[in-house]
């Protein structure tokens, strides 16, 4: 039953992030809210589902992340599901090596890498708790197809995608079996950062099976379905049309 179970859903106010957060509302969590800014956003989503509620933090300020874990944790009592939605990007050739600064490389790794990290470290005991072997509880983190192959808007994009990745493995193997831990590798999702992305598009309507990217709606499907099984884990599950095989 999950009428009572409360899920964490980082950058919920828009795109793939609103989706899930809309999607397991719906599956009947308990939804907790967040983003760094757009609060009117965060504050009428969370009155638009009961006992939903939206929280505010800066991801990239690790004492913030933990203190959006605790906020949750005072305001729920209990914390089933955290979903590692928030990410951000920078778009540089793969050629530019110097275009790609070590700054832009800490900047990447500080909110793709670190801030799940220091999220999961935080609600690590709060998960164990509402956990049980009949219902474990699961974080899902939100990667990208370009972790798993040689592409994306920069290496240093895909690199940190890559390491959440590998994260998400090793987790599983060391939370288990009372906590499970997955992720979703996105390819083009049609969201507000990708409306401008035009050869991406070409792309994924030439090349890929299905000849189109995704909707939010249908990474928000599969999210569902990591968050609801009782058994998998240590999946990273690409949902990009079928790109991947061409």
């Amino acid at each position: 039953m999950t009428e009572k179970r409360v899920v964490l859903v980082t950058g919920s106010t828009s795109g793939i992030g609103m989706a899930i957060a809309k999607r397991l509302a719906e599956d009947g969590f308990t939804v907790a809210f967040h983003s760094k800014s757009s609060v009117s956003v965060g504050q009428s989503l969370a009155k638009a589902y009961p006992n939903a509620s939206y929280f505010q933090a800066n991801l990239s300020d690790q004492s913030q992340s933990r203190h959006l874990i605790a906020q949750v944790l005072s305001h729920y009592g209990r914390l089933d599901v955290l979903v590692n939605n928030v990410g951000i990007s920078a778009t540089i050739p793969h050629t530019s090596l110097k275009e790609a600064t070590p700054e832009i490389w800490r900047d990447l790794y500080e909110v793709n890498v670190i801030a799940p990290w220091t999220l999961i470290a935080e609600a690590e005991n709060a998960l164990r708790q509402s956990s049980s072997r009949e219902c474990p509880s699961c974080i899902l983190n939100i990667s990208s197809h370009a972790g798993i192959r040689p592409k994306g808007a920069s290496i240093p994009y895909s690199a940190s995608k890559a390491a959440l990745n590998q994260m998400t493995k090793l987790l599983a193997l060391s939370l288990a079996p009372l906590i499970r831990v997955n992720a979703i590798a996105p390819g083009l999702v049609d969201t507000p950062m990708s409306k401008n992305w035009t050869a991406a598009r070409k792309l994924w309507e030439e090349r890929s099976p299905m000849g189109r990217g995704a909707q939010p709606e249908e990474i928000a499907q599969v999210a569902s379905m990591l968050v609801t099984s009782h058994y998998l884990t240590g999946e990273i599950l690409i949902s990009d049309g079928g790109l991947n095989l061409t």
